[in-house]
């Protein structure tokens, strides 16, 4: 079984939410059309389908590399033990 820590995912999706929402905030108050701004070319998903690549993303990663990750957090942990 993977171990996934359960607060990585959430906060890395709340990045690329943040992200948006600064998008957002500049195209309505800078006076531009959004689609001008935001350069979405036509496409209107363009914001839900950024933080849905993120997440799915973060998912991978966090998948990829948990093992690897946790095995360095171990290292550096036995590491410590041997010095006190």
């Amino acid at each position: 079984m993977i171990n996934i820590p359960r607060t990585s995912t959430p906060c890395l999706t709340a990045l690329v939410v943040l992200y948006e929402l600064i998008e957002w905030a500049v195209a309505a108050f800078s006076g531009e059309s959004a689609e001008a701004f935001l350069g979405t070319q036509g496409y209107v998903w363009d914001t839900q389908s950024d933080m849905a690549l993120a997440l799915l993303g973060a998912v991978v990663a966090l998948a990829v590399l948990g093992r690897w990750h946790d095995r360095q957090i171990a290292s550096i942990r036995n590491t410590q033990k041997m010095l006190s």
